[in-house]
């Protein structure tokens, strides 16, 4: 409980607000969501997003539900609804746009602009985003990835406390090529 109340503390200082918060705002959240550093979901409009179950949404993603670039001219602001389905993994730096429904399973790679609904079961990246595969594809293609590279466990991460041998380890084995970790 008293960590809970220093973490919105911090929050608030850093003028963000916590995924808790926001819930009690409006905002509509699904089971197994990842909300990583730095993540932004508009909180003067947070109730017109709505988010899957099993959502990752990486370091800086921000998900915008206004929009004011008519406030100037016309005194007004956009406001769009905002719904992001099932088994999405949004990429970090990524930006979305209201008015803007993402499928279920999908990918957005990172630092991708999405200013439009996105079809389930694809891969999409850039600025403004584009398709670029199905799930299907980009899930074969690293599978077989996976056979040819370094794959290593959970004992590599940080969160099982990494040790410099396997630090070194991975260091020399990842010369040029992409490797896995669980």
């Amino acid at each position: 409980m008293l960590k809970n109340f220093f973490r919105t503390i911090l929050y608030r200082i850093r003028g963000e607000y916590t995924t808790e918060r926001l819930i009690k705002m409006g905002l509509k959240v699904g089971t197994n969501f990842a909300r990583l550093h730095g993540v932004i979901l508009d909180p003067a409009h947070c109730w017109l997003i709505e988010i899957g179950n099993n959502v990752t949404l990486a370091p800086r993603v921000h998900v915008l539900a206004h929009d004011a670039s008519t406030k100037f001219y016309l005194d007004y602001a956009k406001i769009g609804r905002v719904r992001i389905g099932n088994n999405v993994f949004i990429g970090a730096e990524s930006v979305i746009l209201p008015n803007v429904e993402i499928g279920d399973n999908v990918i957005v790679g990172a630092n991708s602009t999405v200013t439009h609904s996105l079809e389930g079961g694809f891969v999409y990246a850039g600025n403004p985003v584009r398709r670029i595969s199905s799930i299907e594809a980009f899930v074969d293609k690293n599978r077989n990835l996976m056979d040819v590279s370094p794959c290593y466990s959970e004992e590599y991460t940080i969160r099982a406390n990494i040790d410099d041998t396997k630090k070194r380890r991975m260091l020399n084995d990842m010369k040029g090529v992409y490797g896995f970790v669980k």
